[in-house]
C-alpha cells in the first residue's frame, strides 16, 4: 500500500494534467514496446517497482522480465521488455528509469561493501539518512544488495544517541 501511494504521488508529480508531448505526437491507438537495456555492470534493483508502476498507470501494459532484482548485470543485458499503449510506455518510462537507476546504484554499492566484510561476522546495515519520500525504495535496494535494514523511522526502534544524551543532561537522564 505504501509503495502504491509513493508511485501514484510520483506519477502525479511528473504527469500533472497530462503528458502533453505524448498526447500531441502519438495516436491513442498506437501500440509499441520498449526494453530496459543495462548500461553499467552492477546489481539490478527496482524490477518489481517498475512492474508496479506499469500496472498502476495502465494495467494493460505487459512486462516480460528477463532479469530479477538482485541479479548481477552487465552492459547490454536486457532486464525487461514492456509492451502495450505507446503513450503509456512513454509517460511512465522516466519514473521507471529514475527509480531503477537509483535503486540499482544503492544495491550495487551495498553489494560491494558486503563483499568487503564478507570474511567477518558483521552485517552491513543502513540508516535513516535517506532521500525524503524515497526511504522505502532505498532500504529495499540495500536488502537487494545484500545488506540489512536497521530501523525504518523514529517510530519503530529506540536509539539513544549523543544528541539525546546532551539534551537530557547525561546518559542516566536520557535512559
Amino acid at each position: 500500500l505504501m509503495i502504491d501511494e509513493l508511485i501514484l504521488d510520483a506519477l502525479k508529480e511528473d504527469i500533472g494534467e497530462g503528458d502533453h508531448s505524448s498526447l500531441a505526437c502519438i495516436a491513442a491507438t498506437e501500440e509499441g514496446s520498449a526494453r530496459l537495456e543495462v548500461r553499467e555492470a552492477g546489481i539490478i534493483a527496482g524490477i518489481e517497482v517498475a512492474q508496479r508502476i506499469f500496472e498502476l498507470f495502465d494495467s494493460s501494459l505487459k512486462l516480460e522480465v528477463f532479469i530479477e532484482d538482485g541479479s548481477s548485470v552487465n552492459p547490454g543485458d536486457i532486464a525487461f521488455i514492456v509492451r502495450g499503449a505507446a503513450r503509456s510506455i512513454l509517460t511512465t518510462e522516466r519514473l521507471v528509469l529514475n527509480i531503477m537507476q537509483r535503486m540499482s546504484g544503492i544495491a550495487t554499492k551495498t553489494n560491494q561493501m558486503v563483499k568487503m566484510i564478507g570474511h567477518t561476522h558483521a552485517t552491513l546495515l543502513d540508516t535513516r539518512k535517506t532521500t525524503p519520500n524515497f526511504r522505502l525504495f532505498e532500504k529495499q535496494a540495500v536488502l537487494i544488495g545484500g545488506g540489512g535494514n536497521h530501523r525504518f523511522g523514529l517510530y519503530d526502534m529506540v536509539m539513544i544517541k549523543d544528541n539525546h544524551i546532551d539534551f537530557a543532561g547525561g546518559v542516566a537522564e536520557a535512559i
